[in-house]
C-alpha cells in the first residue's frame, strides 16, 4: 500500500445511522448493557443478573437489555440467546472485546454487577479494562462495600466511584461506608433493596411432600457451599435441637463453591458430613448438592419453616439467600453481619453471636416451641421484604435508569461571545493558569502556553470585546518576550505568582506554541508595531525548531512559521522550519502508519488535529502535494475515531494517552481538542472544498453546548468561560486558561470558517 494512499471516506454520520437502527424509536426507551454474571452460571450474582433482567423486561417491555456474560475460565459455559456477549474471567483481551461491543450498540447506560472475585486481576482490577472504554453513563451494583480493603482493593473501588454515574448498594451499612472509607458522593449512591420474588405467604405444608419434609420441622441453609457460610456451628447444634424436637430436619441445599471445588473437590463437604456422624445427627441432615434452578429453590424455601444464616463474617454486606428467605415469609435466625442487621431490626427476625452453637440451638428450640411465635415472626419477615420484591426493584431501578441517561442537545452557535470569564484570571503579569471553579487559582501561577494563546486571541476579537481587553495585548507580548532565556536560547514556560521564573527551560511543545503564536502575531496584529517585533522575536528564537523531536512542536512550529511566510514570503528560516517539519512528520508517519492506524505515533495524545493541520497547511505552502495528501489522510482518520457511535463529538481524553495504537479512550475530554479540529478542518475545506469539512467542524463546535457524551453545557457564551471538560461523572467544574481560550479560539474560528464557506 502506497504511504499517503487516502482511506476511502465514509460519511461522518454512518456511525449515528448504525445506532439508530439498534435503538429503540421511541424517546422514552432505552437500551442498557447489563454486565455481570448470568444463568446457566452457578453464582449468586448470575442469579441476581438474569432476575434483573426478567424484571426489567415484564416491567419496561420497550426496554432494550443487551446482557455480557462473566463466564469462567475453566468451564465451558454456553448461554441464553439474549447473551449478546461473553466476557471470560481473567481474559483481559475479552473485556476490551465486550467493551467494544457495548460502543457499537449505543447503550446509553452500562449496568456492572461488581463483586471483587467475579473477573480476575488483582481484587478484580480486570473490570477496568471495560468501564474505562465504556462512554456510556455507569452504574455500579456494588455486591460488596468493604469497611477495610487492601490496597488493592481500595485502588479498583476508587476506580469504580471515579467512573461511575450512579452507585447502587442494597443497605445502609454499604451507604455509610461508601461515604467514610471511599469519600463517594451522597448523591452518586442509590440505595435499592435485594430483589426478591413475590409468592403467597404460609404454604409450607403444600410443599414440604415435594422434598420428602412431610410432618418434619425444617430449617433450611442455602446458598453456595464453602467455609465462610458457618455451617459447623449449626450441625454442632443439632444434638441439642433433636432431644426437644426427634422430627426436626436440617436441609443443607447448595453446591460446593466453583472455586473451592476446583481447590479441594469436595474435601470441605465431606468434612462437614464426618462431623455430622461424629456427632450422630446425620440422620437429621438432608443434603442436597446441586445448584437448584430458580423455581426449584422457592419451592424449597417454600417447604422450610426458618431459615439459619450462619455466617461467620460480620462485613457481609449483601446477602441474597437472606433477602429469598424473608420473602418467603420464613422466620430467620443469623449471625449479625451487616445485611442481617438491617434486615432483621426491629424484631424481624433473631439475631445470634457468631460461631455460637449454644445460641443458634437454644433459638431453634425456642421457635419450634411456640407455634406462635414461629407465625408472628415469619409474618413480620414476609411484610418486611413487600417493598423489595422485584416489581418494586424495577420501577426503582427503571427511575435510576431514566435519571442516568443522557439525551445530548445543541445549541446554535452563538452571534455573540462574552469576555468578562477571561477578564477574570487576567492580571497586569498575564492570564493565570488556573482555577478553582470560576476563582482564579494564584498557587499555579502563570505560562507561556496560555498567554502565546492569549496574545493569539488579541488579533482575532471582535471590536466590541476587544474595546474591554485589547490592553491586555502588550501585557500579552511582554509576557511572551519576557519568556525568552537569551543564555539558553529558549523559552521558558512556568513563572510563579512572585513573578519568578520556576525553570531555565521549558518543555519543546511549549516553545514550538509560543513560536506558533509569535507567527499569528506577526500576520494579524492589528498594529503594525506589534507585528514588526513579533517577526523580530521569531527571527531570532525560531532556530531551536529545526532540532524540536515532539511532533506537537514540530507542527506549532510549522503553523508559526506558516503565518511569517503568508506576512514575509522571502522569509529563509520560517521556509527552513516548514520544510524540515513537513519531512520529519512524513518520517514519523511511515514509521508509526498502520493499515489500520493512520497516524504520526503509535499513540495519541493532546491536540492531536493540530499535526495534520499543519501538513495540510504546509502541503498548499510549499505546493507538495504528498505532504498535502498527509495532512488530509490522518485528519480524516483522527476525525473517524473523534465521532462517537451515538454521532456526537468525541474528543480523545487524557485517558487515551500513551496507549500503543489503541483507539480512544471516552474521557477525560478537554476543549482544546474543539479548536484544533474547528481548525484542522477549515485547513481542509481550503484544500479540498468539501463541505463535509464544515459539518465536522459544527459538529465539533456543538461539543461545547451539550452534543456530547454527558449532555452538559461546556461553553458560557455569556461569559465567554468555559469549563475544563468532561469527565466520567459530567463536567469537571474548574475554569482554567487552556479551556476559556479554547473556547474562545473556537468560537471565533466556527465564524470565520462558516463566513469563508458562504
Amino acid at each position: 500500500m502506497p504511504v499517503y494512499e487516502t482511506l476511502d471516506r465514509r460519511s461522518f454520520d454512518e456511525g449515528l445511522e448504525a445506532c439508530q437502527t439498534l435503538r429503540p424509536k421511541t424517546s422514552d426507551t432505552a437500551r442498557i448493557a447489563l454486565v455481570g454474571g448470568f444463568l446457566p452460571r452457578r453464582c449468586g450474582i448470575a442469579t441476581f443478573t438474569t432476575d434483573i433482567r426478567s424484571s426489567l423486561a415484564e416491567a419496561a417491555p420497550d426496554l432494550v437489555i443487551d446482557v455480557y456474560a462473566m463466564a469462567p475460565a475453566a468451564v465451558p459455559t454456553i448461554f441464553d440467546p439474549v447473551v449478546r456477549g461473553v466476557i471470560t474471567e481473567g481474559d483481559a483481551g475479552s473485556f476490551v472485546e465486550v467493551a467494544r461491543q457495548i460502543e457499537a450498540s449505543c447503550a446509553e447506560i452500562v449496568w456492572l454487577q461488581h463483586e471483587f472475585g467475579l473477573f480476575g486481576g488483582l481484587a478484580g482490577d480486570m473490570i477496568l479494562e471495560l468501564v474505562d472504554r465504556v462512554s456510556a453513563p455507569l452504574i455500579v451494583t456494588l455486591h460488596t462495600v468493604l469497611a477495610e480493603p487492601d490496597a488493592d482493593q481500595r485502588r479498583v473501588m476508587e476506580r469504580l466511584i471515579a467512573r461511575a454515574t450512579k452507585l447502587v448498594v442494597m443497605s445502609e451499612r454499604s451507604h455509610d461506608l461508601l461515604r467514610s472509607v471511599y469519600h463517594a458522593d451522597d448523591d452518586q449512591i442509590a440505595m435499592i433493596a435485594h430483589g426478591v420474588p413475590d409468592r403467597p405467604f404460609g404454604r409450607a405444608s403444600q410443599f414440604k411432600p415435594q422434598f420428602g419434609f412431610a410432618g418434619k420441622q425444617v430449617a433450611l441453609t442455602f446458598g453456595l457451599l464453602s467455609p465462610g457460610k458457618g455451617i459447623e456451628a449449626v450441625i454442632e447444634a443439632l444434638p441439642a435441637i433433636i432431644e426437644d424436637h426427634p422430627d426436626f430436619l436440617y436441609c443443607i441445599a447448595g453446591a460446593t463453591h466453583p472455586n473451592l471445588l476446583a481447590l479441594e473437590g469436595e474435601a470441605y463437604r465431606d468434612r462437614l458430613q464426618a462431623l455430622a456422624v461424629s456427632l450422630g445427627v446425620d440422620a437429621h441432615i438432608r443434603w442436597i448438592n446441586a445448584f437448584m434452578d430458580t423455581d426449584d429453590l422457592l419451592d424449597l424455601i417454600e417447604a422450610a419453616d426458618i431459615y439459619v444464616t450462619p455466617y461467620i463474617g460480620a462485613q457481609q454486606s449483601t446477602s441474597g439467600t437472606l433477602a429469598y428467605a424473608m420473602a418467603l415469609g420464613k422466620a430467620v435466625i443469623s449471625t449479625p453481619y451487616v445485611h442481617a442487621v438491617e434486615l432483621l431490626a426491629d424484631d424481624h427476625g433473631v439475631l445470634v453471636p457468631f460461631n455460637d452453637s449454644e445460641a443458634i440451638a437454644n433459638e431453634i428450640r425456642y421457635l419450634l416451641g411456640d407455634a406462635d411465635r414461629l407465625l408472628t415472626l415469619q409474618r413480620r419477615a414476609y411484610d418486611r421484604s413487600r417493598d423489595m420484591i422485584w416489581p418494586v426493584f424495577a420501577e426503582r431501578t427503571c427511575s435510576l435508569i431514566a435519571e442516568s441517561r443522557v439525551v445530548p442537545k445543541a445549541a446554535p452557535i452563538p452571534e455573540h461571545i462574552g469576555i468578562d470569564g477571561f477578564l477574570r484570571i487576567c492580571d497586569d503579569t498575564g492570564i493565570l493558569q488556573h482555577s478553582i471553579h470560576m476563582v482564579p487559582d494564584r498557587a499555579h501561577g502563570y505560562c507561556v502556553d496560555d498567554n502565546a494563546r492569549a496574545l493569539m486571541l488579541m488579533h482575532r476579537l471582535d471590536d466590541d470585546a476587544l474595546g474591554k481587553c485589547g490592553q491586555l495585548t502588550p501585557v500579552f507580548a511582554a509576557f511572551v518576550q519576557h519568556a525568552w532565556n537569551p543564555d539558553r536560547s529558549e523559552f521558558r514556560n512556568f513563572m510563579g505568582f512572585a513573578r519568578n521564573w520556576l525553570e531555565d527551560v521549558g518543555s519543546e511543545d511549549s516553545c514550538g506554541r509560543t513560536l506558533w503564536a509569535l507567527g499569528a502575531t506577526a500576520r494579524d496584529a492589528r498594529d503594525p508595531g506589534l507585528r514588526l517585533w513579533a517577526n523580530e522575536m521569531f527571527e531570532r528564537t525560531a532556530a531551536s525548531a529545526l532540532d524540536f523531536e515532539s511532533p506537537r512542536a514540530i507542527a506549532f512550529a510549522m503553523l508559526g512559521a506558516d503565518f511569517v511566510l503568508a506576512a514575509h514570503p522571502e522569509h529563509d528560516l520560517a521556509d527552513r522550519i516548514l520544510h524540515s517539519g513537513a519531512d520529519r512528520l512524513i518520517a514519523l508517519y511511515q514509521a508509526a502508519a498502520r493499515p489500520d492506524w493512520r497516524w504520526f505515533e503509535p499513540v495519541l495524545a493532546y491536540d492531536n488535529c493540530r499535526l495534520p493541520e499543519a501538513m495540510l497547511r504546509a502541503g498548499v505552502r510549499l505546493e507538495r502535494a504528498d505532504v498535502t495528501a498527509c495532512g488530509v489522510e490522518t485528519l480524516r482518520w483522527i476525525n473517524d475515531a473523534q465521532i462517537s457511535p451515538y454521532g456526537h463529538y468525541r474528543p480523545v481524553g487524557s485517558d487515551s494517552f500513551g496507549h500503543a495504537y489503541e483507539l480512544p479512550r471516552p474521557f477525560d475530554q478537554q476543549p482544546l481538542e474543539i479548536w484544533a479540529a474547528i481548525d484542522a478542518a477549515s485547513a481542509a475545506y481550503d484544500v479540498t472544498g468539501d463541505d463535509i469539512w464544515l459539518a465536522h467542524a459544527r459538529r465539533a463546535y456543538e461539543w461545547f453546548s451539550g452534543r456530547n457524551g454527558r449532555g452538559v453545557i461546556v461553553g458560557d457564551p455569556l461569559t465567554g468561560s468555559s469549563k475544563d471538560g468532561i469527565n466520567p461523572r459530567g463536567l469537571n467544574l474548574n475554569e482554567g486558561a487552556e479551556s476559556v481560550l479554547a473556547y474562545q479560539h473556537a468560537t471565533y474560528a466556527i465564524r470565520d470558517f462558516i463566513r469563508n464557506a458562504d
